[in-house]
């Protein structure tokens, strides 16, 4: 069990560089893609939600220190999204559901709800309204 959850964490470790370093290369007019939502997403279809959970915030917490952006924030959507796909967690239908276009819905409603919690704090007083950024880039990231 330590073995396993050591290789999750060298994996996630691995994905936040990716993320953090060349994910910005496939960016579409400034949006890129988010493996770390769909790796947290696998996490909850794998192990659970309570398991996700707790990796979502590590995962984000990690990405947040990596990036210096607005600390605490990746930590906080990544726990939800964490938490939401674990309501999909079923330990007898882990691989058909992984293998299936389940994963996909999975990983795009998590992302919406992750981008909507996410961009409803971050545009808290900036110039960039609420509808604008959940709507145009948050749901822009969600189905890239």
């Amino acid at each position: 069990m330590t073995l396993r959850y050591l290789r999750y964490g060298l994996i996630s470790i691995v994905f936040i560089v990716l993320q953090t370093k060349v994910m910005r290369l496939l960016a579409v007019e400034g949006i890129t893609p988010d493996i770390l939502t769909i790796w947290v997403v696998y996490l909850a279809l794998k192990e659970g939600q309570l398991p996700a959970t707790l990796w979502g915030f590590g995962i984000g917490l990690l990405f947040d220190l990596g990036t210096g952006n607005f600390v605490g924030l990746s930590a906080l959507t990544k726990t939800i999204s964490g938490f939401s796909a674990g309501y999909f967690y079923n330990e007898n239908k882990t691989l058909l559901t992984l293998a299936s276009y389940r994963f996909l819905l999975i990983v795009l409603l998590s992302s919406v709800i992750q981008n909507t919690v996410y961009f409803v704090i971050y545009s808290q007083g900036s110039e960039i309204g609420l509808f604008r950024a959940v709507f145009q880039v948050g749901l822009a990231t969600a189905f890239y």
